[in-house]
Order: structure tokens, then C-alpha cells, then sequence
């Protein structure tokens, strides 16, 4: 009994010690947010700042050139929340038609949809850019938003393996009250997969949220910026960079991904897991 103890203080020890490993770096932004900007490299292992001040938040929330940071956040939201709504709505379709509709070659359609979670981003990035350029969507949101309205492989795997997992004797029942293949995917199927929608919303929001290259190639307007590009704004090697304002916006940066996390976990835990027993 006293050895069985003894493991399981050992495995709760290590595990907090790897967890506040891990944690530290978001410990120290959060604290050098705090302090007086020339104390914030000197003691830099000190997590208790020497004298407590707001004015990195002010000065962080001021922003560049009359763009204030307000308006990096205004964009991050529409850019990410848009392309989410997209990329859930298109994910959750496709998966329905893979997994309940029947026609010729979809096994082979599936599988090629599937291996295309092999090819790298960096293989596509220039043929994609030299299209929008062509069409003119260069310095503009939709480079960035309309591409999520196409269903990501990983999501309609995910999709996929949820109504996999939903008796087909509902589909029936559905149809023998007069529903259609649309009225079975609204009434029957989204109901029904809801862990997977809140994990598709989760992840998607996630990637869109922190996106940086996508930003940077296709915007050139600094009041277009999302909070990504915004957060760069700081660093500039010809004049003294703002490492407080800088360290005040990216732990503001930090909290929508962080109230998202708390609020789905549950979710995110369920979709995961079923999404591996599955299918």
C-alpha cells in the first residue's frame, strides 16, 4: 500500500513539475506585462515584478500610427469567426454525403479526399497566391476567409467518423415521416454530432486565430492586420522595441483562445475521443 503511494505521489510530482515547465514561458509574459519597461530583462527569472504598472496595457492598447490595437482585434474576429462558421458548415456537409449518400466512386473519392492531408501547405502557397493575385484579391480578407468555406480533410474525416457512428435506423425512421436527404442532415445529423462540430470550431479557430504567414503574404495594409501581424508591429530592429506593450497584447491576445478552451473542453475531450473509436 505504502509503495503504491509512494508511485503515486512520484507520478503527481513529475507531472506538475513537466506541467509547470511547460507553463513558465506564459507565467513570465504574463508577469513582465507587469513591470516597468527597463526591469523587465534584468532578474528575468523573477516572476514577481519590482514595481507593478498597467502602462504596458496602455501604451500596447495605443497602437501604430493611430491604429490602435482595438482594431488588430477587430479583424482577428472576422477573419477567424467567418472562416470557422465556413470551414463547420462545408466539413459537416461533406462528411454527411461520404458517410450516408450513396454514388459511384466515392471510396476512391474518399481516399484521394484523405491522402491530400499528406501534401504540405508550402506545395500550394504559390500557385494560390499567384491566383488571387490574378483575380485581385491581394490586400483583401478573402485570401484568408473563403478558402475555409472548402472542407479540410481533417475535419471531414472527423465529420465523417461521427455519422458513422449514428444508427442509420434514424435516417429511416426520418425518412418514413417525410424528411428528405436535407431535412435528415438539419434535424437528424447535426443534432446528433455536436462534439464534433464544437471540435471543428475549436481547432479551426485556433489555426485561423494564430495564423501569421497567411496574414503577412496577403495584407499589406497595416489597418487590415489581425492581432498576429499587429503583435510584430512591435519588434522593430531600427528603433527600441515596446517589450512591455508587446507582452501586455499577447497575453491579451491569449484570453479568446483561452475562454474557448475552458468552455468546450468537455466538448473537445468527446469529439477526440469518439472520433478514435469510431468508424
Amino acid at each position: 500500500m505504502e509503495k503504491s503511494q509512494l508511485k503515486t505521489i512520484l507520478y503527481h510530482l513529475l507531472i506538475g513539475i513537466i506541467g509547470i515547465a511547460m507553463f513558465y514561458p506564459v507565467l513570465w509574459m504574463l508577469s513582465s506585462s507587469f513591470k516597468v519597461e527597463g526591469t523587465i530583462f534584468r532578474n528575468a527569472h523573477n516572476l514577481i515584478p519590482e514595481a507593478f504598472t498597467l502602462s504596458n496595457y496602455v501604451s500596447g492598447w495605443a497602437g501604430f500610427g493611430g491604429t490602435h490595437f482595438g482594431i488588430f482585434f477587430r479583424n482577428s474576429f472576422i477573419i477567424t469567426l467567418t472562416a470557422t462558421a465556413g470551414q463547420i458548415f462545408t466539413s459537416a456537409a461533406v462528411g454527411y454525403g461520404f458517410a450516408r449518400i450513396k454514388f459511384r466512386g466515392k471510396a476512391i473519392l474518399f481516399a484521394l479526399v484523405i491522402s491530400t492531408l499528406l501534401l504540405p501547405q508550402q506545395v500550394v502557397m504559390i500557385p494560390q497566391y499567384i491566383m488571387f493575385s490574378f483575380i485581385g484579391w491581394i490586400n483583401s480578407y478573402k485570401p484568408l476567409i473563403l478558402p475555409r468555406f472548402f472542407a479540410m480533410p481533417f475535419f471531414i474525416f472527423l465529420m465523417y467518423q461521427f455519422i458513422q457512428g449514428i444508427p442509420k435506423e434514424l435516417d429511416e425512421a426520418a425518412k418514413i415521416d417525410g424528411c428528405g436527404v436535407y431535412s435528415i442532415f438539419f434535424k437528424i445529423i447535426l443534432p446528433n454530432i455536436k462534439p464534433a462540430l464544437i471540435t471543428t470550431f475549436i481547432f479551426q479557430f485556433y489555426w485561423t486565430w494564430q495564423d501569421f504567414f497567411g496574414p503577412l503574404l496577403y495584407l499589406q495594409s497595416a489597418n487590415k492586420y489581425p492581432v498576429s501581424l499587429g503583435l510584430k508591429l512591435f519588434s522593430d530592429p531600427s528603433t527600441v522595441t515596446n517589450w512591455g506593450g508587446m507582452f501586455a497584447m499577447s497575453v491579451l491576445s491569449l484570453l479568446p483562445v483561452l475562454v474557448i478552451f475552458i468552455v468546450f473542453q468537455r466538448y473537445l475531450v468527446e469529439g477526440i475521443s469518439t472520433t478514435g473509436l469510431k468508424g
